[in-house]
């Protein structure tokens, strides 16, 4: 199930979840009303939320519940639970997670391009939600940054509430995958020992296009990572390589504090950074990049100068 955030194009409305099938969205509350009274129920407290963050905060019960719900909607055509592709706008698929979490140096050739060290441990960082923008929103360069860099990501979305898990346990505790594009100012970044002032400038960080639920990728550590500038291949390789892989890296954070449903761990991007390229490469307005993860899809973003 591939989950997404939408919004009307032509009409005002909150952001709403739903589940995208080919060229239309089942929206999940209305499809699950349907499914309830199909079975004899009455919708009341029981009825799926539209609020993308509410639905996250019901873990994996919100998730079967919406494939119960997709099922009946599929076999009985419920024409009033589905939205045409071109009708809505793709929004952030989690609309506002209580963390962003980001993993840094943690591909091998990543950290020999960035002439870093293998880390002992993994190399953690946060974004803040004002630099957070959907599939379809545009990357903003900021006027404090001459160096914007583009890094392709697994985005890894927690489904319950997950603290001191093993790494044995982790797999349960997260709801799904999307792609992050942990765009990176690397003159601010660097400039400090601390990088946080380069990595969460205004909307500079597109995550989408959609969150496939994880019973659809069994296994997080073999998926193919690519990025392309204008149609130019960057980046290529596998999580396979990660240093950190993913069910380590859910029981690493969880040890240091309670991952929450909805939150959202970044796990570091491979070799082909802009920044490492001879010479370097920056962003600069009008480029397209886009970012590609073998069973999630692909996402593009245009950049513009943000004062315009």
């Amino acid at each position: 199930m591939k989950l997404v955030s939408y919004t009307y194009k032509n009409k005002l409305g909150n952001v709403r979840i739903g589940a995208i099938d080919g060229d239309r969205i089942i929206d999940l509350e209305e499809g699950h009303r349907h499914f309830l009274l199909s079975q004899g129920e009455e919708a009341g407290e029981k009825l799926l939320p539209s609020d993308p963050m509410a639905f996250y905060r019901i873990g994996q019960t919100g998730i079967h519940q919406a494939k119960a719900a997709l099922a009946y909607v599929a076999e009985h055509q419920v024409a009033s639970a589905e939205v045409g592709r071109t009708e809505v706008k793709l929004e952030l698929p989690v609309s506002n997670p209580g963390k962003v979490i980001c993993v840094g140096t943690n591909y091998a050739d990543h950290v020999k391009e960035m002439n870093s060290i293998i880390p002992e441990h993994p190399v953690l960082f946060a974004k803040f939600t004002n630099a957070l923008i959907g599939p379809e929103d545009k990357i903003e360069k900021s006027t404090a940054t001459e160096k914007l860099d583009y890094e392709v990501e697994l985005a890894v979305v927690i489904g319950k509430r997950a603290k001191k898990v093993t790494k044995e346990e982790a797999i349960p505790y997260i709801a799904g995958y999307t792609i992050g594009n942990d765009v990176s100012a690397r003159d601010l970044q660097k400039r400090t020992p601390q990088w946080l002032q380069g990595k969460t400038l205004d909307r500079s960080t597109p995550i989408g296009p959609w969150v496939v639920t994880a019973d659809e990728i069994a296994d997080p550590g073999n998926l193919e990572v690519k990025s392309f500038i204008n149609g130019e291949q960057r980046q290529s390789s596998n999580t396979s390589e990660l240093i950190f892989d993913v069910p380590y890296l859910v029981s690493f954070v969880s040890d240091l504090m309670t991952l929450e449903p909805g939150d959202i761990i970044l796990t570091g991007t491979p070799h082909g950074v802009g920044f490492a390229m001879d010479p370097p490469q920056f962003l600069k307005a009008g480029d397209r990049v886009t970012m590609e993860i073998e069973k999630i899809g692909r996402m593009e973003n245009i950049v513009i100068d943000q004062d315009a």
